[in-house]
């Protein structure tokens, strides 16, 4: 490829340590094509900011975006351009003319992604529109590149119409290897994922839904392991029914889980309600074999696992209710759905969706080296047998030091994006998905 995109904080060729990416983060020295980072620039020069704390070092570092594109090969002279581009390039564009698998070869479409939104359902702050989105989705784009080697390219759509995004994504996918769907709110999100891979050869992918469920998965696999259980002896009630809840109930059941209930506002999604949207008519159907109804509190009575991914507070006494050597994956930020104070005095696993606790269920240990492992062997979708693998090896980057606030490894643990990449990559081979 000729180009490749280059983070504001970290280093140009993507090879900063994970660990680095704070310490940039944090004094604003990364360099960038040109001359210092923005941030750094930006804190000399004294530049207000639209806070109103003073000094916000979070709009600092995000003074002039946090990533640009830089080449890969040098263009020093003639003969240089020559062979960049006009008259060298015609060569290399009859040959993909001829025969169009050579793309691969010849351009970085086998190692970026897209990276798509609508702006609809951006972290907690909900519908806010294509730019207010685009600060998160850089920072998708980064971690893309710093944790696993893979260039992305932030695509923030001005449309909310489902067939709109569909056929925008469809015509702009002849220059990626794949596609990450991102903050678009469901039931939507559902369709979007759905029918983009109907219509293309290259993996499709809302980390919203699988990269939750994918980290969710390994981390339960080795809180079951440390309390002496299988996933098939275990009962799960989930918080929240839009992406990430959908998602993590269908993938808990096809790795094994024993039982899962979903509840939303109105209480467990069961098959006796009349008010359910076509995508909670499916998950009554497949969910729920106790037959539970009623509210959240009552199906946590006895149950192994919560998991939540709604916000809102669950009272203590349900927590207090579950089984003996619980787990509770708490997991809406900033606030979890149940204090990690509370939830230790009642279980035996405790997660959330934050950094400053042990156990963080964070999507950055699935989706890069789920992506990296897709384009690695030119996979022409992401199965479900591919997210079971990058769930299993990352719950064995674990290894024997497994304890009760370590059932999940850092994102900063370099082990990571390796075990999960290889480990995807063999799937799709197994599965007859890679095309190399």
């Amino acid at each position: 490829m000729a180009a490749e995109i280059v983070n504001q904080i970290g280093g140009a060729d993507g090879s900063a340590a994970a660990g680095e990416a704070g310490t940039g983060a944090g004094n604003g020295t990364g360099t960038g094509p040109g001359g210092t980072g923005s941030a750094g620039a930006a804190a000399e020069q004294g530049a207000e900011e639209p806070s109103d704390t003073g000094f916000d070092a979070a709009f600092a570092l995000h003074r002039g975006g946090k990533m640009a594109v830089r080449a890969t090969v040098p263009v020093r002279d003639k003969d240089d351009l020559s062979l960049a581009y006009t008259p060298g390039v015609a060569r290399v564009c009859s040959a993909i003319a001829e025969r169009p698998e050579l793309v691969h070869d010849y351009t970085w479409k086998s190692q970026v992604v897209a990276v798509v939104t609508d702006g609809t359902a951006v972290l907690g702050l909900g519908d806010i529109g294509p730019e207010a989105s685009l600060p998160v989705m850089e920072g998708k784009a980064i971690l893309f590149k710093q944790f696993g080697g893979v260039d992305a390219v932030p695509l923030a759509l001005g449309t909310t119409d489902t067939d709109e995004i569909v056929d925008t994504v469809v015509r702009l996918a002849p220059s990626f290897g794949g596609v990450n769907l991102e903050d678009i709110a469901a039931p939507r999100c559902f369709e979007i994922e759905r029918r983009l891979q109907e219509r293309l050869d290259i993996p499709v992918f809302h980390d919203d839904q699988h990269g939750t469920a994918v980290v969710t998965l390994a981390a339960l696999r080795n809180a079951a392991k440390l309390t002496g259980r299988s996933l098939g002896d275990l009962r799960a009630v989930i918080s929240g029914a839009g992406a990430a809840g959908v998602a993590i109930a269908k993938f808990l059941l096809a790795a094994g889980v024993g039982d899962v209930a979903v509840a939303d506002r109105k209480g467990i999604v069961s098959a006796d309600r009349d008010d359910l949207t076509d995508v909670k008519r499916e998950l009554a159907g497949l969910t729920n074999r106790a037959g539970l109804t009623g509210s959240l509190e009552s199906a946590l009575a006895g149950a192994d696992v919560f998991i939540g991914v709604s916000g809102g507070t669950v009272p203590e006494a349900a927590v207090a209710s579950m089984a003996p050597e619980a787990f509770v994956f708490a997991m809406a930020n900033p606030d979890p759905e149940v204090h990690p104070d509370v939830a230790h005095r009642h279980a035996a696993v405790v997660a959330t969706g934050r950094s400053d606790y042990p156990n963080q269920i964070n999507n950055v240990l699935a989706f890069p080296g789920i992506f990296a492992g897709a384009l690695q062997v030119r996979a022409s979708r992401i199965t479900e047998g591919m997210k079971i693998a990058a769930a299993d090896a990352l719950a064995d980057v674990v290894g024997d030091e497994l304890s009760a606030d370590y059932v999940i490894p850092s994102p900063f643990d370099e082990r990571v994006a390796p075990a999960v990449t290889a480990a995807v990559a063999a799937a799709a081979r197994a599965e007859g998905v890679a095309r190399r």
